[in-house]
């Protein structure tokens, strides 16, 4: 029998995407994108081709300069909040968040705090002490501002987070910061998570105990 190859991490926090990660949004996230693009008539695929991982702002930007995107982002966004069909707590995060002390996890989401919470309370898991959301940040992923200030609100190291993420842009955001990154294969393919330092397909493959003031993480 071929045993699975494992990474243990030893780290001081734990920093966690929302949307495809702890909540399982994904085709929530692409039910709305694709509702707002066909109205703009902007073509689907190009919207969702950047669409996951970044704040919607910079997305609308992207695709229709021509739109007041302040006013369409408060449109889309009630959608997505309004929008419960399929929206889940993803298997096993619960437990898993559990097993962290207070103080000692937070979320780093593309999305804004409204919606954040929403889906925080929709899904079952409390919403922690350091949340940080897109009106938090001057930059949006991939930029590493938004883990650093997650960083900076625990108390700890950048180099001393382990960052749990779906999307490449915020791999590249975690990395930038100097964080190590597991990719968590929900919304992409594990092939395209090869930049992070691990990947799983789902919590049953991460473990997190108390070590020593550390937490020890086991993904894989």
């Amino acid at each position: 029998m071929i045993k699975k190859s494992m990474t243990i991490f030893r780290c001081a926090a734990i920093l966690f995407d929302l949307d495809g990660v702890l909540i399982d949004s994904t085709r929530s996230v692409d039910r709305q994108w694709r509702a707002w693009a066909r109205e703009q008539g902007i073509d689907e695929e190009k919207v969702i081709a950047i669409a996951h991982g970044v704040r919607a702002i910079e997305v609308i930007r992207a695709v229709a300069p021509h739109l007041d995107a302040g006013a369409e982002l408060r449109k889309l966004e009630s959608r997505e909040a309004d929008d419960r069909v399929d929206v889940a707590v993803m298997p096993g995060a619960i437990d898993l968040v559990n097993t962290i002390p207070d103080g000692r996890w937070g979320v780093v989401t593309s999305g804004t705090r409204d919606l954040a919470t929403a889906r925080l309370r929709l899904a079952g898991l409390r919403v922690p002490k350091v949340l940080v959301t897109a009106e938090d940040v001057a930059n949006g992923k991939p930029h590493p501002e938004p883990y650093l200030r997650a960083a900076k609100l625990l108390g700890v190291k950048p180099q001393e987070c382990l960052v749990i993420e779906d999307a490449p842009a915020g791999i590249r955001s975690a990395h930038a910061g100097g964080m190590k990154v597991v990719g968590f294969a929900s919304t992409f393919e594990k092939e395209k998570l090869g930049e992070a330092d691990a990947a799983v397909q789902s919590f049953e493959e991460l473990s997190v105990a108390v070590e020593n003031g550390y937490l020890r993480v086991s993904a894989g």
